[in-house]
């Protein structure tokens, strides 16, 4: 008697043989495997699918190396080792780490939805570091309650007339000239942090259904489209003025839809949103069937937002990895060369995730097993 199981597998396997023979090869190496082509039908993967999943499990890979204090090289992947790449979580890059530890969870400020707001804006607008810490130099707390336009743009201003970077270059922010009034960008952004706070905007978000309800108000703001809309939502979400799944809503900016193009020649009637949250549904199946022991987050699962970052991630490694396929932009180089950041961080995430207390434990046994090597 033949199982339900059984025929799908033989109706997929005969579908495979059809697609091999329909694609034949991109270049000279071929598209897809059939157990890639047959498990996720109707959709088209290239090479790339597979690279993807194993992109994650080597970059998390050398997330622990580093974590554990291993010494170089955490990896025999020639270009992760050459070129900078973002974690397999987003919450882990340093800068997300710095926002979560220095900017929202921080005893010595105030602690309601108005003040967290404020602190993140103003972060999230420049998304770098050295200008919070300008900021605090120059300004002492950051205290919405003592907030000055003229304060802050005299900091901002007197940093940029001494040729100080005072915005990330991790992508580009809008000016909002046309719209916000000023030729000068950080004036512009600190009206904006004004009309938000003015509209009662943290209130809104705190009372939003849900995350895609949140996206939606920030995005009806100057300067702010759907990359940045979905990025500031999921920043706002790391504090507790909001307690959103990740898992309900994704929005793919310019890299994610690059990412995408390189791993599937079709989608199989599914959009970008619903890839993402395919690849987010069967990472533990992916990883299974390539053999690949992924360490997830104490836990923690990739998240939608994670895998929508692995696709821009993955963007950029196929550049070098698979030349011959190429994605909506047509960039052929990866410009950051990796390069060792001396100063340490001690993890930590939001606390309504629940795995801090893991990360504590994870320090503590390490800790014992160094002291017993010595």
């Amino acid at each position: 008697m033949v199982t339900k199981r059984q025929k799908q597998v033989s109706e997929n396997n005969k579908k495979t043989e059809q697609l091999s023979l329909e694609f034949g090869a991109y270049g000279d190496k071929p598209i897809a495997s059939p157990a890639i082509i047959s498990h996720i039908l109707p959709a088209k993967p290239t090479v790339v699918f597979d690279t993807y999943w194993r992109f994650a499990a080597e970059r998390q890979k050398i997330f622990f190396q580093k974590i554990g204090n291993s010494s170089m090289p955490w990896t025999d992947d020639p270009i992760l080792s050459t070129y900078k790449f973002t974690n397999a979580y987003r919450a882990s890059d340093r800068t997300s780490q710095y926002l979560i530890r220095n900017v929202i969870y921080r005893e010595d400020l105030p602690s309601s939805s108005d003040e967290v707001f404020f602190r993140i804006i103003l972060f999230k607008l420049f998304n770098k570091i050295e200008t919070w810490q300008l900021l605090e130099n120059k300004l002492g707390n950051i205290i919405y309650a003592n907030y000055s336009f003229e304060r802050y743009d005299k900091v901002l201003t007197e940093a940029m007339q001494s040729h100080q970077t005072i915005y990330s270059a991790a992508y580009i922010m809008p000016s909002g000239g046309k719209t916000l009034g000023y030729t000068t960008k950080h004036r512009n952004h600190l009206k904006l942090i004004e009309k938000m706070m003015a509209d009662d905007l943290p209130k809104k978000l705190a009372d939003a259904r849900n995350m895609h309800q949140g996206f939606d108000m920030l995005r009806e703001y100057p300067t702010i489209g759907d990359f940045l809309a979905y990025q500031f939502i999921t920043d706002v979400n790391y504090s507790d003025i909001t307690n959103f799944s990740e898992m309900e809503f994704v929005m793919p900016g310019p890299g994610a839809l690059d990412g995408i193009r390189k791993c599937f020649l079709d989608l199989g009637g599914l959009n970008e949103p619903e890839i993402i949250k395919f690849m987010a549904d069967n990472q533990e199946s992916e990883f299974e069937r390539l053999g690949l022991n992924f360490q997830s987050l104490w836990g923690r699962r990739l998240q939608l937002i994670d895998c929508q970052n692995l696709f821009c991630e993955v963007d950029k490694y196929a550049r070098i990895r698979h030349p011959e396929i190429s994605g909506i932009s047509g960039r052929t180089r990866i410009k950051q060369k990796y390069s060792a950041n001396g100063q340490p961080i001690n993890y930590w995430y939001p606390p309504k995730w629940t795995i801090n207390q893991a990360i504590e434990e994870c320090g503590k046994i390490q800790a014992s097993t160094q002291s017993k090597s010595k």
